[in-house]
């Protein structure tokens, strides 16, 4: 069995910061993504690479959450805690997956612009305004409309599971153990 501590601290209370943080930047910068391609151009392989890496954190997260519970005094809070924590992988999963997706938008964009297909934004700006827009594929609008629908709509799931799993825990572990008022020591 793994023992999951780091300098005699359970790791879950380490790693579990990382999800916290780590879902909703990574659902807002697949959202800027989705809807800007000159971000998507720069930014796809780090947001990818990071997706990959918050995916791990958060399996992470969640068996060291098991491993804690079963070391600690048996709380329905707790338990509470613990059956949400296994919701965040999905959704995780699923900012993975859009993240993919950007990425393969990305790449097409990129190929197009090698191959001459693509005017870019260089070419785009000498343009009018109506021949650029004539000259975007609208199937690579639409599928751009898309991730940015899918972005908003796992974006916000993931991160309304984080905050909900988040405000559990908190509850297990400071409900009842703080006081109002200072101790006057």
């Amino acid at each position: 069995m793994i023992d999951y501590q780091v300098a005699g601290l359970p790791l879950h209370v380490l790693v579990v910061h990382a999800v916290v943080v780590g879902v909703p930047l990574l659902a807002a910068t697949l959202v800027v993504l989705a809807a800007w391609p000159a971000a998507r151009r720069v930014l796809w392989l780090p947001t990818l690479i990071g997706g990959l890496v918050l995916l791990g954190v958060t399996f992470l997260a969640v068996e060291a959450g098991k491993w804690l519970e079963e070391r600690v005094p048996p709380a329905p809070l707790i338990e509470a805690h613990t059956a949400q924590g296994e919701d965040m992988i999905p959704w995780t999963i699923a900012l993975v997956v859009v993240a993919a997706l950007i990425a393969a938008l990305a790449i097409v964009e990129r190929r197009q612009r090698r191959a001459g297909t693509d005017p870019g934004p260089h070419v785009a700006a000498t343009r009018s305004p109506a021949t650029a827009e004539r000259r975007r594929s609208p199937a690579r609008v639409a599928i751009a409309v898309l991730l940015v629908v899918a972005a908003v709509g796992v974006g916000a799931g993931a991160t309304w599971t984080v905050i909900r799993i988040g405000e559990s825990g908190s509850r297990a572990v400071w409900e009842g153990s703080f006081s109002e008022e200072p101790l006057g020591r």
